[in-house]
């Protein structure tokens, strides 16, 4: 019988999240492939013993390319980390149809496409285990992300169906929800993709934009590090029978419990004093 696979493949590794999770994942003793769109964001990465590959996970054939290349040396990828993505910001009257596409194409289309790939190797070696970054904001609405909080809301409907789909051949899914992560340049690209003519949003964007910043820069009680996200990576990876989901931080805890008891005109409220229009 062929040795399991546990080589695990990355996504998304050029900064914050998946650059935690790379190095994490390697220095559990793991044989890691963290990958990027630009692989020289990743000489840290190989310093450190990870493997690296380029891959664009809105690219059929980069898609393909990397998971080839992995299964040529293992047999199979033992691991998938979904966790390239960004979020789209702005108001849902502004962001264009373009907006959405090219989120849902990052977000979920990607990690979709990566699971379809992988899954004939896992089967065959009935052993594997995927677990897709999700975020607080595929448990809620949130203004100002709309793109994409609906991109997270469905990769939480997406695993939930693979892990069921899935058990019998051997592969296990779960799903991280991390809220708010510092020093990651996350805040930076939300900001960037606000549309470039607020319009009546303008003061709504400012005021976004200085909160933003706030928990970002100065940091919130119950944000977490991108380390602290990475250990629970490393644990739903390295558990025999890894969780459903994994919530790293305060908000995604309280948060949706709140979104779910409170009326909608306190829920309403609450947001309206955090980003006041």
């Amino acid at each position: 019988m062929a040795e399991i696979s546990r080589a695990v493949l990355v996504t998304g590794c050029s900064s914050g999240i998946g650059r935690a999770t790379a190095l994490a994942l390697v220095r559990a003793g793991l044989p890691v492939w963290a990958s990027a769109r630009r692989p020289d964001t990743l000489a840290e990465l190989v310093d450190a013993g990870c493997r690296t590959l380029e891959l664009d996970v809105t690219d059929e054939r980069s898609r393909q390319d990397a998971v080839r290349r992995i299964e040529r040396s293992h047999g199979a990828v033992g691991a998938l980390v979904n966790n390239a993505g960004y979020a789209q910001a702005g108001p849902v009257e502004q962001v264009p149809l373009s907006g959405y596409r090219e989120q849902f194409d990052t977000n979920v289309f990607g990690l979709v496409r990566l699971c379809q790939l992988v899954l004939p190797g896992m089967r065959a070696q009935h052993a594997g285990t995927i677990v897709n970054v999700s975020s607080a904001a595929g448990l809620m609405g949130v203004p100002g992300t709309g793109a994409y909080a609906m991109s997270k809301w469905a990769v939480e409907a997406f695993s939930d169906a693979l892990r069921y789909e899935t058990r019998g051949f051997g592969v296990r899914v779960a799903v991280l929800e991390p809220g708010g992560v510092l020093t990651t340049n996350f805040t930076d690209t939300e900001t960037a993709t606000w549309p470039a003519e607020p319009g009546p949003y303008q003061a709504f964007r400012d005021n976004h934009h200085r909160r933003m910043r706030r928990w970002n820069h100065e940091g919130a009680r119950g944000m977490s590090t991108p380390d602290e996200v990475a250990r629970r990576v490393v644990a739903a990876v390295t558990a025999r029978r890894p969780r459903a989901r994994y919530k790293v931080g305060v908000a995604p805890r309280l948060m949706p419990l709140a979104y779910r008891v409170l009326p909608a005109r306190l829920w309403d409220g609450f947001w309206a004093r955090q980003f006041p229009v």
